[in-house]
């Protein structure tokens, strides 16, 4: 009897310790991955982590239009790559990046194989940001973090998008005069470089990605002259009021910059109030469907564009390769380039855009 009691024992300890072992699967039957990603560094991929159906996370720096084309193109490579994708969008409310750490937070709790962030202050963030790197495939979109552990970033080249916005500045006012920059955030990396090379082209510089003009007071060169920066902070009301405000406070303003999505709408509602439709001059950025419009109408020199649609296809495209271990590294910036869209081929990129999107 007592070799069956011992036998008996020794069993029933290794069934015991078999079912302590932690479960690689999330209860649907499907391997998470996350947890054990190989993301030391910034590594490419690593076979013995990789799944078969990757769950990817797309997230913005706030609430925009511009953000819901993004999520046509994550949605679109959701199908097309087979992989569980949703989309994230911290509200203003409370502060941004404030909401969007505790978004990070309770994704990284959730789990993840793969997020794509567009951070909201990459200086400040650097903590939550490196522990995404921790957790699974990490890169950024639209807006870096270089300082980070992201693998690589999804995006164009700010700066030279701001360059190009500053030549629109030059055609609107080519002989000089008084500018107004409308933007929701000076904390954002591409708001600082799109700020800058608008800046830099108007005045003629030479390519400085790392000058860095601060906002506040009025910053002259030669026949050109910047009034304000006017930051919103992404808060409804002041997207609605600076613009206003700007019209009362400056006797003279040739020409208004808006370099987010949502701010030439906005410049546009201020100039019509105002009766100075088409007699001061509006630059624009992105392709929010009023300003495609208006440069239709005349009342917008032209906009620069990027190409949301494809920040989100190609981000959940390559965190879907690197979780299955298909991604061959390479560089770290996957470059979308920026376009100029003036009254010459506005209706060409709109029917582009609509079939894009599908609507």
């Amino acid at each position: 009897m007592r070799p069956i009691r011992f036998t008996y024992l020794v069993l029933l300890t290794c069934i015991l310790a078999i079912g302590c072992t932690p479960s690689p699967e999330d209860g649907s039957g499907k391997a998470k991955g996350a947890k054990a990603a190989n993301v030391e560094g910034k590594t490419g991929t690593g076979d013995e982590n990789t799944v078969d159906t990757p769950r990817l996370y797309f997230v913005t720096n706030g609430i925009a239009n511009f953000w819901n084309i993004a999520a046509k193109g994550a949605m679109k490579a959701k199908e097309d790559f087979d992989c569980d994708v949703e989309v994230k969008m911290p509200s203003a409310e409370g502060g941004r990046a404030a909401n969007q750490k505790r978004m990070l937070e309770q994704l990284i709790s959730k789990g993840f194989d793969g997020i794509a962030v567009s951070p909201v202050n990459p200086e400040n963030q650097t903590d939550i940001l490196n522990e995404l790197g921790n957790h699974g495939h990490f890169i950024t979109h639209d807006s870096d973090a270089p300082d980070s552990n992201r693998q690589l970033y999804v995006g164009m080249s700010n700066y030279d998008a701001g360059r190009m916005c500053g030549e629109l500045v030059k055609k609107a006012i080519p002989d000089g005069g008084n500018i107004v920059i409308f933007v929701g955030s000076i904390e954002q990396d591409n708001a600082k470089l799109r700020r800058q090379g608008v800046i830099d082209e108007v005045f003629g510089r030479s390519h400085d990605p790392s000058r860095y003009d601060k906002p506040g007071g009025e910053i002259k060169e030669g026949k050109y002259n910047f009034l304000a920066t006017r930051v919103d902070d992404f808060n409804d009301t002041r997207k609605k009021e600076l613009p206003e405000a700007a019209l009362a406070k400056f006797e003279k303003i040739d020409c208004m910059v808006g370099l987010f999505e949502y701010n030439p709408p906005f410049i546009f509602d201020a100039l019509e109030s105002a009766g100075k439709m088409g007699e001061i001059k509006v630059v624009g950025f992105d392709e929010n469907a009023r300003t495609l419009e208006e440069i239709k109408n005349g009342n917008c020199e032209g906009t620069v564009v990027q190409n949301p649609f494809m920040y989100g296809y190609q981000s959940m495209k390559i965190l879907a390769e690197m979780s299955r271990g298909d991604y061959k590294k390479g560089s770290e910036f996957i470059d979308i380039p920026a376009r100029k869209i003036v009254k010459d081929n506005v209706e060409e990129f709109r029917k582009e855009l609509e079939s894009m999107i599908g609507e």
